[in-house]
């Protein structure tokens, strides 16, 4: 029988409230670890716990320490790192090829149906849970995740079917836009064009500050400054913006959609044969993509580093989803523990 530590944890209830009680996490089992969470990235899938309420502690965008390590482990306390939202099997035909985000037999997502990193203690499979070094601070590698992973596995979707980009557009410059750009500048060069659009001013701004060129999604007549790109991302979710995107996108091109959300209608062959249109889409990211990732944010710390514009702690946490959900902010970090470790 598992020995249960109490500690204080946050918790949605409906209506944007939070409420910190005492709430108990099990020991670590067989090839599992104990985390102690530092940072967890704001998403925007936690907008749907933050309106109705949750039974159990959101946050799947974690750094963290390892703090006690159950039987059939390797990692060594005081590891540092980050969690992959899935915890896979590695067993199926999907984790075999390492295709660990359509793994066909999954545990859990972290944070999403299981205690996740808003709360003072995590529990997570060691086989989800990817070392970081030193040199890359508790925030900054909360990126790792839905801003570069994500976005990353998108661009090399997006890749398969078109592999010599040269323009690139976006359709909203929210969190997973902004990575989409981050990723677009830092994978395929900062001589290639990433326009970006957004009905929001201050978006636009920032994304203009991360080098993107924005586009005023409001105004229709503005498409007409994208050109005819050679992939299109949808990080928005809305069927405007995947039509619109499509009706821009130049011969051979992709639409990769990264956002969940609305639909999309399809003519076939205007769509899609006649200018060899590809339709994708992208989830989340591999487990084996984190390394190569790694290496880029630790060449490009200051710049990854600049999608996150608010830091928050945890006894704040409420303030943390009024910025979110306000509309003008990159990134926004809930942190635990003292901030310059953080």
């Amino acid at each position: 029988m598992h020995t249960l530590t109490t500690a204080r944890a946050p918790f949605f209830r409906p209506g944007g409230r939070i409420e910190f009680r005492d709430h108990e996490y099990p020991e670590p089992g067989p090839g599992e670890l104990l985390l102690r969470p530092r940072a967890n990235a704001v998403c925007g899938t936690d907008r749907a716990f933050w309106n109705a309420g949750a039974d159990h502690v959101p946050g799947h965008e974690t750094s963290g320490v390892v703090i006690e390590a159950g039987s059939d482990t390797t990692t060594a306390i005081g590891t540092r790192g980050v969690v992959f939202l899935m915890d896979y099997c590695g067993r199926c035909r999907s984790c075999l090829l390492g295709a660990t985000n359509q793994c066909l037999d999954k545990r859990a997502d972290r944070g999403i149906a299981q205690d996740g990193g808003y709360g003072p203690l995590e529990i997570v499979s060691e086989s989800q849970f990817f070392p970081i070094p030193d040199d890359v601070g508790f925030v900054t590698a909360t990126m790792l995740l839905d801003v570069m992973g994500t976005s990353g596995h998108a661009i090399g979707r997006a890749r398969l079917v078109r592999p010599d980009i040269e323009s690139v557009y976006i359709a909203g410059a929210g969190p997973i836009g902004l990575g989409l750009l981050v990723m677009s500048r830092l994978v395929l060069g900062t001589d290639i064009p990433v326009h970006i659009s957004d009905v929001s001013a201050w978006r636009r701004d920032f994304a203009a500050t991360l080098g993107g060129i924005p586009v005023d999604a409001s105004d229709p007549a503005a498409m007409g400054s994208v050109g005819t790109p050679d992939v299109a991302f949808d990080s928005s979710g809305k069927e405007v913006a995947r039509r619109a995107a499509l009706d821009v996108l130049g011969q051979r091109g992709a639409l990769v959609c990264v956002g969940h959300g609305e639909t999309v209608t399809l003519d076939v062959s205007r769509d899609l044969l006649a200018p060899e249109h590809a339709v994708l889409g992208s989830e989340y990211f591999r487990f084996d993509e984190l390394p190569g990732n790694l290496e880029l944010l630790r060449a490009n710390l200051d710049y990854v580093g600049s999608v996150v514009t608010d830091v928050v702690p945890v006894e704040e946490i409420d303030r943390a989803f009024e910025l979110f959900l306000g509309g003008e902010t990159g990134k926004v970090v809930v942190v635990q523990g003292d901030e310059e470790a953080a």
